[in-house]
């Protein structure tokens, strides 16, 4: 079912009457909205495939290679799975998140999965600018609660996986209690995985409500420049630009190949 303007109306219902808060850092401003991923990923073709009556979402792309699901009442700590299987020489891959990711920077990974892939970016690079400090295993935010690493090659993965963390501050040596975690395997392409790193380590706030809940209390809240409008038009924006994305690669796929003005049209010679 594609993304219908009602379901707009009921994010826009919300948002509408919610004075927005800049909230940072933003590892620490909680789950946000999760129409920000599922709304994305509908306007930008995927299909609903789970029961509508229950708290399980699972939405499959179009070609029917990648499936996200979403899970509040999952037992384990990852509220997020999405699966690519494999494709002629391109293996599948797996990426989960954790519930008090925000949406808004899962929904920058859901996003890149949508669009024509850029040049192979490098991850590091947005951690780096964004002032995270550099460690031998990889990255931790300024507040040392969000730690980023590449874990190295090992006899069962020919290729390094992705692991961030995000902890409250500990004792010594000893890390505080967890608070949420992604993990992105050894084969999620580079141009999602620094996607999600650059929307993470962003220094720009996000926008929660008044009593909305955060990651952390430690998380820092002050009122937004942002009318609640704005918040609303900004995501019918980015709507819009995913309906136009998707329409055009639909295009792309079904164009009819074009001869070439030089081509010669001349008919055979008929045979004697």
């Amino acid at each position: 079912m594609p993304l219908s303007e009602r379901q707009l109306a009921a994010f826009a219902d919300k948002h509408a009457v919610q004075i927005p808060y800049d909230t940072s850092p933003r590892h620490l401003a909680g789950p946000g909205d999760a129409r920000h991923v599922t709304h994305g990923l509908a306007a930008a073709g995927w299909n609903a495939v789970s029961d509508p009556l229950s708290a399980e979402i699972i939405l499959a792309s179009p070609d029917l290679r990648h499936r996200l699901q979403f899970d509040p009442q999952s037992r384990t700590s990852a509220w997020w799975r999405l699966r690519a299987e494999p494709v002629g020489t391109e293996p599948g891959w797996y990426a989960e998140f954790g519930e008090l990711v925000p949406a808004e920077v899962l929904a920058a990974f859901t996003d890149a999965l949508t669009a024509p892939p850029p040049k192979q970016p490098d991850p590091w690079q947005q951690v780096t600018s964004a002032g995270w400090h550099h460690e031998p295993d990889g990255a931790r935010s300024p507040d040392s609660m969000c730690h980023i690493e590449l874990r190295p090659l090992s006899e069962f993965h020919d290729r390094s996986s992705w692991h961030i963390e995000i902890r409250e501050p500990g004792q010594g040596e000893f890390p505080g209690p967890h608070i949420w975690h992604a993990y992105l395997d050894e084969h999620t392409p580079a141009h999602l995985v620094s996607a999600f790193l650059t929307a993470l380590t962003d220094r720009n706030p996000l926008q929660r409500g008044m009593f909305e809940r955060t990651g952390h209390y430690s998380a820092v809240q002050e009122p937004s420049t942002l009318r609640p409008q704005q918040v609303v038009d900004a995501h019918a924006t980015r709507i819009k630009h995913l309906r136009a994305q998707a329409r055009s690669g639909r295009r792309q796929q079904t164009k009819p190949a074009t001869i070439p003005a030089h081509a010669n049209t001349a008919q055979p010679a008929a045979r004697r």
